[in-house]
């Protein structure tokens, strides 16, 4: 009954055991994805904005997304106001897509480096 120092290396063992993954990684950075903006359709705009501010997109994109896709199937509701007034519909394929119509440079790169795979396509047609 008095195997203390049984127990104390079998708890060093564990805890070892349980952090080499976060010992592998020490040191490690994964290099951000190259995000192209230099679309057609982006560089023929004269003001190169989107919907939202580019810090607010980039945060908060997914929950713009996720609220559009339930106001349009539950309540019909197709237009979006845009914090500056502008008025676009709600459809990635003919607001997103349409500027950042290089989806596996722009879409894919960023959700591939994070692991997320979207459900955008399971119901729209993929481009």
């Amino acid at each position: 009954m008095n195997n203390y120092r049984g127990i104390i290396i079998g708890i060093i063992v564990l805890v070892g055991l349980f952090s080499i993954p976060f010992w592998y990684n020490t040191g490690q950075q994964n290099e951000r994805p190259e995000i192209s903006l230099d679309t057609p359709e982006i560089q023929a705009l004269e003001v190169k904005e989107c919907i939202e501010d580019t810090e607010y997109m980039r945060a908060n994109h997914m929950k713009l997304l996720a609220e559009w896709r339930t106001s349009v199937v539950r309540d019909g509701a197709r237009i979006y106001a845009a914090s500056d007034g502008q008025e676009y519909v709600k459809c990635v394929q003919e607001t997103c897509l349409y500027c950042h119509s290089n989806r596996e440079r722009f879409c894919d790169a960023c959700h591939s480096f994070a692991g997320i795979e979207p459900n955008c396509w399971d119901c729209h047609d993929s481009l």
